[in-house]
């Protein structure tokens, strides 16, 4: 249940970070989704002020702002300069004792480790590519192909390209070798499902739900190795992946194909421990659908799947980021009785 009262009494610390080895064109669009961002809560009524973390002290920013008993609009990726710390901003946040939005430490912890996550995500037997976790770059005992080979902690598609999709032991062993060498850290080789793709937004507590489900459209692309969304296809316009994968909204699913999709995400949502809202990719082959990867604090920019599917329900901009505040208020000391 979201805390219903006016947006006026509920003011926002709107937290993110600027990373310090970003190029002038990745720091100008992060500042400007942001910007957007900060400026629908205002619209929808809270007030807000901005803060933008350019080094590893959060402690320090937040002193300056608790007094005013914000909710944190919780953006902040990580602690510039030190990598792979977003669970870490959660547990600053935790400790100074700060509603914030978004899942909390643990489980972005838990997702920041595909292996992980994939681990839990089979004992609670949901459907997930058969996987593999390799150090080193000898792979005798892998089958199946093709197989896609991936970064084992990085999300946004990082390393992801048409030559992450291999069809031979030959291909696979060089190909871990490179994330190896390229990213230092283990590879994590799947099973590459070669069928539809969908991203999933959920948002909710307790009582969780799906919002319209978008679907990768790869019709235009003819090799295996092309149909999937690489990291050229999220971040460069000029690139053909950009512009050659489409996003069909709603995804053209069957009754009966919708509610096993709801079911599978809504129950992956739950085993994980997402909070207030995620995005999942999942893809379905041979009429079974089966989870990529979760995506609990997942991008909210307004041109992102889950702006775009909340607002296809019917609620503008302000109103999903008013209403993902409201569902962090119900953890802050003076709103959660209400």
């Amino acid at each position: 249940m979201a805390v219903t009262c006016d947006a006026a009494e509920l003011p926002v610390l709107f937290l993110y970070n600027i990373e310090p080895d970003w190029g002038a064109d990745d720091t100008q669009a992060a500042l400007l989704s942001n910007r957007r961002m900060a400026q629908a809560l205002e619209a929808a009524g809270h007030p807000v002020v901005s803060a933008s973390l350019q080094d590893a002290d959060l402690a320090a920013l937040l002193a300056r702002h608790a007094q005013h008993h914000p909710i944190v609009f919780n953006q902040c990726e990580s602690l510039p300069g030190v990598p792979f710390s977003e669970p870490h901003v959660a547990r600053l946040l935790e400790a100074a004792g700060l509603a914030y939005t978004g899942s909390p430490s643990d489980v972005l912890e838990l997702t920041g480790d595909k292996a992980a996550t994939k681990r839990l995500l089979d004992a609670h037997h949901i459907p997930t590519p058969a996987w593999a976790l390799y150090e080193t770059p000898h792979a005798p005992d892998w089958h199946l192909f093709p197989a896609i080979v991936k970064t084992a902690r990085e999300h946004c598609s990082l390393s992801l390209s048409p030559e992450s999709v291999v069809l031979d032991t030959r291909e696979l062993e060089a190909r871990i070798a490179f994330i190896l060498r390229r990213y230092n850290q283990p590879a994590l080789v799947e099973d590459f499902i070669d069928g539809r793709e969908f991203h999933v937004p959920l948002w909710g507590n307790g009582e969780a739900h799906m919002l319209p489900v978008v679907e990768m459209d790869f019709s235009s692309f003819h090799d295996v190795h092309d149909r999937l969304c690489t990291y050229d296809s999220k971040f460069d316009p000029a690139s053909r992946h950009y512009t050659g994968i489409s996003s069909l909204l709603p995804a053209p699913l069957t009754p009966e194909q919708h509610r096993a999709l709801e079911r599978l995400s809504l129950d992956t949502y739950r085993v994980i421990g997402c909070r207030d809202y995620a995005r999942l990719d999942v893809r379905l082959r041979d009429g079974a659908f089966y989870v990529l990867d979760v995506n609990p604090n997942a991008d909210l920019d307004s041109e992102a799947s889950i702006a775009c599917a909340a607002e296809l329900q019917g609620f503008s901009y302000a109103d999903m980021m008013t209403r993902l505040v409201r569902l962090a208020a119900t953890r802050h000391p003076r709103h959660r009785r209400r």
